[in-house]
């Protein structure tokens, strides 16, 4: 489904580029604590689940990463095609480390063990993330920014891996159900991987974050130049 984006009038663009960045910031700071967390307790309870977590966690901070680089700029417009490619690869990267976990649990050389800290995590990013996320899409959106919107779906794509990361805890501790964790997660790995496409072949170009002349615009996205 391809999102609808605007193009906030300059007044207006100010305020959103400073959301932009405040959330970008805290998305940043919050998963740097969640792959620390993450990491300890999978190593203690030897939980691949916890692990590809942490490692989502840190492709997660790559990918804001990104969005704050391009926003840091005078003109985050001239960087907006790179920015989706950055965040394209990151979902790349979060997929291949949820699809190498899932089959290595699969294949009975690791599975998710019980860990209180896991699911108190889990459960803190199933409430946290998807306020991030929206507040990131309805952002972007009005800014008219394909790479903040890009950013949103990948934090919405950490909190149905908390999801998942959860459930998979929950019901290997209570029912033994170890499968239950690995296969939902090469779901989650799919959508990423094609939200990963959709990134990279996303044209930045003709959806600047700043106004600008429209037979320039027009030009630019003909010719493959973004430099209006």
């Amino acid at each position: 489904m391809t999102d609808s984006i605007t193009i906030a009038p300059n007044t207006r663009q100010t305020q959103l580029i400073r959301r932009v960045r405040f959330i970008v910031a805290f998305t940043i700071t919050y998963n740097i604590f969640e792959a620390i967390i993450a990491l300890f307790a999978g190593h203690e309870a030897s939980s691949s689940a916890l692990l590809g977590f942490g490692l989502d966690s840190s492709v997660e901070v790559l990918s804001a990463i990104a969005v704050a680089w391009q926003f840091a700029a005078p003109d985050p417009r001239r960087r907006e095609k790179l920015a989706m490619r950055l965040i394209a690869i990151s979902f790349f990267g979060l997929s291949i480390i949820v699809v190498s976990s899932s089959v290595r649990a699969l294949l009975g050389y690791s599975h998710a063990e019980h860990s209180t800290i896991g699911i108190i995590l889990a459960i803190a990013s199933v409430i946290i993330m998807p306020v991030v996320s929206y507040f990131e899409r309805i952002t972007g959106r009005e800014l008219g920014s394909h790479s903040a919107v890009a950013d949103s779906k990948q934090t919405l794509i950490c909190t149905y891996l908390s999801a998942v990361l959860l459930v998979g805890l929950v019901l290997n501790s209570t029912l033994g159900w170890a499968w239950a964790d690995p296969v939902a997660a090469l779901v989650i790995a799919g959508l990423a991987g094609k939200e990963g496409v959709d990134a990279w072949n996303g044209d930045a170009c003709c959806a600047p974050t700043l106004p600008v002349d429209t037979d320039c615009a027009d030009t630019a996205c003909s010719s493959g130049a973004c430099d209006c």
